[in-house]
């Protein structure tokens, strides 16, 4: 059993790398695209948007049914080539099979990272990022990995 743990393709070690990955881009990154971003404070694109710009993001809403209105004080954008600054982390709300052509967008704009939220995958849209630089963080909220970091920090700083 130990042997198990101690090989290098433990699920243990894969998850601490996927946590490293996580740590990284959310420490990196300081501007962030919202795709699917909402005005109705009932969804989650909207509770993430809300939490990032608290937490010090600058977050750029991608909608194009609300181009040009505001989210929580940002102004939207139809899509990711309309952001007049440079973004580091494209953060997706929108179904998977969106996910392919957001990539394609993504790969255009030079970004880092793209994060697919909860319940969002696409293995096609992940081989291409990946192909062309970008790391992909599949099914997690940026929301709650943010708070596990805060709450990290905190613990280590206190103990």
């Amino acid at each position: 059993m130990t042997e198990l743990f101690s090989s290098p393709c433990s699920m243990k070690e894969f998850e601490s790398n996927e946590d490293n990955i996580i740590r990284t881009c959310l420490t990196k990154c300081k501007t962030i695209a919202l795709v699917g971003a909402s005005p109705k404070p009932s969804l989650d694109s909207n509770e993430v948007m809300e939490y990032l710009l608290q937490n010090k993001f600058k977050v750029f809403p991608i909608n194009p049914k609300y181009q040009g209105q505001q989210i929580l004080g940002q102004e939207v954008y139809a899509n990711l080539a309309d952001v007049p600054e440079r973004i580091d982390m494209v953060d997706v709300f929108r179904p998977s099979q969106e996910a392919l052509e957001i990539t394609k967008n993504a790969i255009q704009a030079k970004v880092s990272y793209i994060w697919l939220q909860l319940g969002i995958q696409n293995e096609e849209a992940k081989k291409i990022a990946e192909e062309n630089g970008i790391i992909m963080i599949m099914n997690r909220c940026t929301l709650i990995e943010h708070k596990k970091i805060i709450d990290n920090r905190s613990r280590s700083s206190t103990g």
